[in-house]
């Protein structure tokens, strides 16, 4: 799917395109899930080489940012999926020509509607393919970073329940709790290697537009940007120590619930243990037994049996145990 977008009163407006050819006013030719020679076709028509998926699936540095006859490619990690509970990375492949931008892609990030919804109103988009990518990656970063905010609020609340509430007053079980943080935990490493790959994309963009005919706004906002984003992946390392430690505490919390009650069932197998010793003894039916006649034998085997099992269990709360 295709789609073409031109600038007028400094917002996009869709350009329909034909077959063989793109008009010259459009800035922005956005490419989702070519289908079959449809990426070939956008070649002939633009005179550029578009990455193909396998391409755009390298991880090495040289084969996601290089140029080439004085067109730069860019490809970049985003996060897919967040708001549906089922987090993905996808690769989105910035294709940066004299005077055209030519966006790749394979799935819809939430930021690309994001940026298109707000992009479509008059006075928020410069004409320039430079500053129609810089929006584009300024509303990535800023939907990580809202992505990234509200993880911290939800653990902050889980916090609140592991470590301020009683069992009984817990919010979420133990195994729920440990379920949420592996899950708020892949979901923060999936942000980080999407940051990372931000990073690298703005500094060689940074590199690549400096001292060139590129507006000042622009080159200030790539710099902001690629501040913004460390900044951000030395969140994700914070959020990543702060869930390691809460899995640990959660653990040894469940450790220590566990200790309880196997040392319940040792008191009070100690407990019972001399009530029973009385009870065997006195369970043997041997003619020669002195009580075994006895009127008041009976009584007795049943208070010495009380006696033997409520002492010991007074003596553990005497000391803490119970």
């Amino acid at each position: 799917m295709l789609n073409a977008y031109a600038v007028q009163n400094e917002a996009l407006v869709r350009v329909e395109t034909t077959h063989d050819a793109v008009p010259p006013e459009v800035k922005w030719v956005d490419l989702l899930t070519p289908g079959t020679g449809e990426d070939k076709l956008l070649e002939r028509c633009l005179g550029i080489e578009i990455p193909t998926h396998e391409e755009m699936l390298e991880i090495e540095p040289s084969s996601r940012l290089y140029v080439d006859h004085g067109v730069r490619y860019m490809t970049a990690t985003l996060l897919c999926n967040t708001e549906l509970g089922t987090p993905k990375l996808t690769q989105i492949s910035f294709v940066l020509a004299p005077g055209r931008l030519v966006t790749v892609r394979y799935d819809t990030p939430k930021p690309i509607n994001l940026f298109l919804n707000r992009a479509q109103k008059p006075g928020t988009v410069q004409g320039s393919p430079e500053s129609i990518l810089t929006g584009l990656l300024d509303t990535i970063v800023d939907r990580v970073a809202d992505i990234l905010e509200k993880v911290s609020e939800e653990i902050e609340q889980v916090s609140t329940g592991i470590f301020r509430k009683t069992g009984t007053q817990r919010d979420k079980p133990f195994q729920e709790v440990l379920q949420f943080l592996g899950t708020k935990g892949e979901l923060v490493s999936k942000a980080r290697e999407s940051l990372v790959s931000i990073n690298r994309l703005l500094l060689f963009l940074a590199t690549e537009i400096e001292g060139s005919k590129v507006s000042k706004d622009v080159r200030t906002l790539v710099k902001t940007q690629t501040r913004d984003v460390e900044s951000l992946t030395q969140h994700c390392d914070s959020l990543s120590n702060k869930i390691t430690f809460l899995l640990d505490a959660t653990l040894g919390l469940i450790g220590i619930e566990q200790n309880n009650i196997v040392k319940i069932f040792a008191v009070l197998s100690v407990v019972f243990m001399p009530p029973t010793l009385v009870g065997t003894i006195y369970g043997m039916n041997f003619k020669a037994m002195p009580e075994l006649a006895w009127e008041f034998g009976y009584p007795m085997a049943i208070a010495l049996m009380l006696v033997s099992g409520i002492g010991p269990y007074f003596y553990f709360r005497k000391k803490g145990w119970l």
